[in-house]
Order: structure tokens, then C-alpha cells, then sequence
């Protein structure tokens, strides 16, 4: 089934839910962020101290850095029921050494490792897979070919910080979204098995059509079904047993088309959002060209109104991946809040998961002491702690330097056409 609010109130008062979470976004967890800092430790667990000048935020101030994970905190549901943080372009990381020895000229999209990002509650990634030196890399390139100045490495590198995380926490689960461009016979296939993953592998045989619910997360688990994976190459649901993506999953618009306020329109490739054609949807939100400078305003206020824009266009169903560049960057609870608001709007009718309280009625909210406080838990109650202080201010460039950034484009242009 598509995900709506698992409860059965009335279209009016959700849409009000929703609205009040909204609100609600621009004071996001005022208790805890945007109080002044000089230094990550002025600020509490998960967070840390620093500015979003292109928002107006100029004085550093707290932010959060780190997700709180709902399935510990509302457990047993399907998969589809919950809402997790997605990195675009995961592995396209700032200040990432070259792997060839030619200088990267290329647009970047985060800037710390995977293993950190799945340690502070990311839990989707989006990678480019391309052939290349003889391999599978991840590149961040244009035209479906991988070049030496666009490629970051090898994808069984970044597939073993996955399999790692993995192994070292047996009740979590990690979906792949693959922009693929292999042509190599069954390279996916033994990419993912000499990387260790198949263990973990999500059958596509297994994978609920039609709108159909997923197992839940515990079920999930005790199966070590904890690994999914998706391609953009239908044809490898077939030859390799890797499901299409837009079989199972709805997706809006990326880049700036995604942008428009008030506008939630389909991925040409995806079906209309309001289909029911699939039980997971996977809501992008980034600009075509990342700017790590203004991604703290695009993971502010902005966010949460496109949730809002998508419900509507989408027939009332909240995303179940958000996909965003540069994540910890906000100018107060950011994604993260975000995720906790549709959390709880969907799974018990809070304003914020952390209020949501087991075996209680929907809509039967604990008192968390601040009405939007961000909760401050430990790994028991579903959180991690990865790195979030942030080195230096981000840059108003993409690349390496803004010449390079020019050169970009052009060969975007010139290339196709040689």
C-alpha cells in the first residue's frame, strides 16, 4: 500500500498535521540549535557550530548533524511506513583525493566519507556506476562515459564501507540506488559479491509490486534481508536479478526542475506520483548544480515546503527517501528535522517522532518537553554518532576552482558532439 499516515483521521486534519509541521520548521529544535557556539562543544550531541550566510544566518550557531533513527523508536512496521535520509551522489565527496593522478574536474555533492554519513542515520545512497580501467567506478560524469578527470574510484571501496557498516549493526538496513551505466556482462553482480554484500541482499523476487506493503524492518532483519538495491538499467532485473527502480519506487523530479515551490512533478522515468503504482517514494531535493555554500538554505524552510507541495501532488503520500546534497548542512535541525516530522505525522500523529509512544492511541503525543525539541538519545534509542563537525566554511564553488568549473561546462557541450 502507498504510505499515508497510518491512522485513519481525515483528510483535513492531516493536511492541518501537515501544516503545523511546517510551521513549526523555521524554530526547528530552538532549545537545542541556533543558540550561539564558538566550537562544537557549546552545542549538544549531534551537533555542531556554524553559519548559514546564505539564508541570513551569519553569527555561528548550533546545527544538527545527526538523524534520529524511527524504527527504534516505532518499531515492527513495514519498511514503507518510515522515512530515511538519502545522500545524493554519495561518493562525490569534497576534497576527495584523485584516484588516477589526473586533477578531478567535476561537481561535488558531499563532503564526508560513506562510512561517516551511514554512522550519523543516512541510510540510502545514490551512486554513479560506470565501466571503467577495466572495473565498476563512480564517477560523476556526463554522457554515460567515465573519464579519468571525473572518476573517484573503484565502487567495491565504497561498497565495503557499506558491508562493513553492515556487519557491525546487525538490525539496520541500507537501500542502493544505482545510476547505472555498466555494460560489462554481470559486472553488478560481481561487483556486489566480491564486495561481501550479497548476504545482505534484498531478493527482487521478494520485492512487494503494486502498491503492496514491504515486510516490516524487524522481519527484514531476522532474514538479513538488509540490503537494497536498485538500477536505473531495467534490463539487469532480468539478467542479473537487480530490481529497476521505477518498478518499485515513485520519484519526483531532480535538480532544478524539483526546485519549483509549489510544484512536485514525476521523473520522466517514474509513474505519476498519485499512481499507486509503487509502495516507496523517493522525493529529490537539489539543484542541478551543487553550491555547497547555499545547500544549508536548501535544507532549510524549502525542504519542508516541498514535502508539502508533494503530498499534495502525490494524492497525500509522504516521502520514504530524501534525497539531499551536502546533509549536514542547514540552518538549524535541517533533513533531519524534517525526517522526524514526517516520522511522526505518519507513524502517530506528532509533530516529531520522539513523541510517538508505544501501544498509544495515533494522535496520543508524550510530552517532550519542547513541542519541536529534537530528541538527544543514544544508539539504544536509535542514533549514532559519526563526526559532525565540519572543517572550514563552504565554498561558493562546486569543483576545485571556479575556472575548472567553466572548463566543465564546456566539455559538457563540445563533447557530445565529437
Amino acid at each position: 500500500m502507498s504510505r499515508k499516515p497510518t491512522s485513519t483521521a481525515s483528510t483535513s486534519t492531516l493536511s492541518l498535521l501537515l501544516l503545523l509541521l511546517l510551521l513549526l520548521l523555521p524554530t526547528s529544535t530552538l532549545s537545542q540549535l541556533l543558540s550561539p557556539c564558538s566550537s562544537a562543544a557549546d552545542c549538544s550531541s549531534g551537533s555542531y557550530c556554524g553559519t548559514c550566510p546564505s539564508a541570513g544566518a551569519s553569527r555561528p550557531h548550533c546545527i544538527r548533524g545527526q538523524a534520529t533513527e524511527p524504527d527504534y523508536i516505532v518499531k515492527d512496521l513495514p519498511f514503507n511506513k518510515y522515512t530515511w535520509i538519502v545522500t545524493h551522489n554519495a561518493f562525490s565527496i569534497l576534497d576527495e583525493p584523485s584516484s588516477t593522478g589526473v586533477p578531478r574536474i567535476t561537481f561535488y555533492n558531499q563532503e564526508d566519507s560513506v562510512t561517516n554519513q551511514l554512522r550519523n542515520g543516512v541510510r540510502g545512497l545514490m551512486l554513479d556506476m560506470y565501466d571503467f580501467a577495466g572495473d565498476v567506478w563512480l564517477c560523476h560524469s556526463f554522457q554515460g562515459q567515465c573519464y579519468n578527470f571525473t572518476a573517484f574510484g573503484p565502487a567495491i571501496n565504497t561498497l565495503k564501507e557499506v558491508e562493513a557498516f553492515l556487519t557491525q549493526n546487525p538490525s539496520e538496513i541500507v537501500t542502493i540506488i544505482i545510476e547505472d551505466y555498466v555494460n560489462a556482462p554481470m559486472g553488478l553482480t560481481k561487483l556486489f559479491t566480491n564486495a561481501g554484500l550479497m548476504k545482505y541482499w534484498y531478493p527482487v523476487t521478494e520485492m512487494p509490486t503494486n502498491g503492496k506493503d514491504w515486510p516490516s524492518v524487524t522481519d527484514m532483519a531476522a532474514k538479513n534481508h538488509r540490503l537494497l538495491v536498485f538500477t536505473s538499467a531495467a534490463s539487469k532485473e532480468a539478467d542479473e536479478g537487480i530490481a529497476y527502480q521505477w518498478r518499485y519506487m515513485l520519484e519526483n523530479e531532480p535538480g532544478d526542475p524539483g526546485l519549483v515551490p509549489g510544484s512536485c512533478p514525476n521523473r520522466k522515468e517514474s509513474q505519476p506520483l498519485n499512481s499507486r503504482y509503487a509502495s516507496l517514494f523517493l522525493q529529490n531535493y537539489f539543484p542541478t548544480i551543487p553550491v555547497q555554500s547555499e545547500a544549508c538554505k536548501e535544507n532549510s524552510a524549502g525542504l519542508g515546503q516541498m514535502v508539502d507541495a508533494c503530498y499534495k501532488s502525490s494524492g497525500n503520500i509522504l516521502p520514504n527517501f530524501l534525497a539531499v546534497n551536502f546533509y549536514m548542512r542547514s540552518d538549524g535541525g535541517g533533513v533531519f528535522d524534517v525526517q522526524d516530522r514526517i516520522n511522526g505525522l505518519a507513524l502517530c500523529g506528532c509533530n516529531t517522532v520522539s513523541a510517538c509512544q508505544v501501544g498509544a492511541p495515533f494522535g496520543a503525543c508524550k510530552n517532550t518537553g519542547q513541542s519541536n525539541r529534537t530528541p538527544s538519545i543514544s544508539k539504544g534509542g536509535g542514533i549514532y554518532s559519526g563526526t559532525v563537525e565540519l572543517s572550514g566554511s563552504p565554498s561558493r564553488t562546486y569543483t576545485t576552482d571556479p575556472l575548472v568549473s567553466k572548463l566543465l561546462l564546456a566539455l559538457i557541450v563540445i563533447l557530445p558532439s565529437l
